[in-house]
This record gives C-alpha cells, structure tokens and sequence, in this order.
C-alpha cells in the first residue's frame, strides 16, 4: 500500500460531506452555465473580428432540463483538404525531426520518445491522405462541435471526479471548494483559446486533425485536471481550524 494510503480511513462523514460538495459544486456549474456559454460565443466573435478570419460562428441548441436551455458556439469552417505542397512539406519536417530524435543524447531519451510518438500520429494521417485523399470523414465542423461538447462536458464532471479522488481526504472543505473551482475557472478560459488555436489550423488543412484530436485535444485538458488534483494533493492536511 502506498505511504499516501497507509493511515488513510474513510469515514461515513467524509462520504457525506463529499456527496454534497458534489452537489453543491455541480449546481452552482450547471446555474453558471448559460453564461459561460454566452461568454466563449462574445470571445469567437470578438477573435473573428479582430483578426480577419474568414470563420462565422456556429450554434447548437442544448437543454439539459425545460428550464435549463443553453446555446454551445463552435468555429464554422470550410473542409479543405490537403493539396500536395502541404502533404510534401508535412512530409520532410515529419523526417527531418524524425532523424534529429535518432541524434539526441541518451538523456532525453523520454523526449525522443515522445518526439517520435507525435511523428508517428503525423507520419499515419500522411499516409491516409495519400492514400484515401476523399474518404476522410470528418469535417472541421463536426470535430470542432464534437471538441466543445466534449470540453463542456469534461468540465461539468470535474466535481464528480475531484469528489471520489480528491474530497475524500482530509484537506478541509475551503481548500476543496477552492482546488474545484481554480479548475473549473481555468478550463472555462483556457478552452475556447484551445478551440480557436485548432480552427486557425484547421482552416489551412485538416491534414493535421488527427495530431490536433489526439494529442491537443481533451488529453491537453484531462492532463489538465491531472496537474490541478496533483497540486492539491501536496497542500498540507486540514488544521485545526477545519480550513
């Protein structure tokens, strides 16, 4: 058993006490939620407009309940497929960097690997365009709507998943409260800047979705949430004052 685990006891009040941080976290997210929907589409049109881009909005109809409705905005985009002096330059930096991992010292061996992982993603959807240039059946659209769905629901989980992983241990109900919304406060900022980054790419090609969807997309934000529940896991234990 680990140290962390050895005198750890969880205890009916804890349980009870997590159940209704849950509840209480979740209601204030999903009262919130409208506005924080409202809020992304202010920030899509105020970037379109301010840089040029050639995107328009797009909006999906949600309700969770009759009385709980909300507007979910996306990127519009044009599919454009990758033309060939794309695929060639995509072609040589994913060798050239390739071949400079191989040259790497041995102690950064993890980054070499990691290097070489990312090439391998790129170096597949290569060979997929080459390939089946016309059977690619996504389209910027439908990932970038499926990419806010999917942030906007990871979010909303985030005090489920603080409740059977973090509330349970004894760090006092402030520092839990605050650890939950710190990050549900940064993904709310930090998504709608993650979408924008992918539609600017997307616009040119989507020959790089699938790097953009595997590696940027939610595992960017559930190592995200990682980082955050690591953090407060090394706070110190609950004083005696309870916070």
């Amino acid at each position: 058993m680990h140290r962390s685990m050895a005198t750890f006891t969880l205890e009916p009040p804890n349980i009870i006490l997590s159940l209704l941080l849950v509840l209480l976290c979740s209601s204030v997210w999903l009262a919130c939620l409208p506005w924080v929907c409202r809020c992304w589409l202010y920030v899509f049109q105020g970037w379109f407009k301010f840089s040029g881009l050639n995107m328009e909005v797009g909006l999906r109809q949600h309700h969770l309940t009759p009385l709980l409705p909300f507007v979910v905005p996306y990127p519009h985009l044009q599919d454009v497929g990758p033309d060939a002096r794309t695929w060639w330059i995509t072609a040589v930096v994913v060798l050239v960097l390739f071949l400079a991992s191989l040259l790497l010292p041995k102690k950064l061996i993890p980054l070499a690997y990691l290097l070489r992982g990312l090439l391998f993603v790129q170096a597949s959807a290569l060979l997929y365009f080459a390939l089946t240039p016309g059977q690619f059946p996504h389209t910027p659209d439908s990932y970038l709507e499926s990419l806010m769905n999917s942030g906007l629901a990871l979010i909303s989980f985030v005090p489920v998943v603080f409740g059977l992983t973090y509330y349970i241990f004894n760090f006092g109900l402030i520092r839990k409260t605050l650890l939950t919304a710190l990050t549900m406060i940064h993904l709310s900022l930090f998504f709608p800047l993650q979408v924008l980054l992918q539609a600017i790419i997307l616009q040119k090609t989507v020959l790089f979705m699938p790097l953009l969807y595997i590696v940027f997309g939610m595992p960017l934000d559930v190592t995200i949430i990682i980082a955050f529940y690591s953090w407060g896991m090394s706070w110190p234990a609950q004083t005696e004052s309870g916070i």
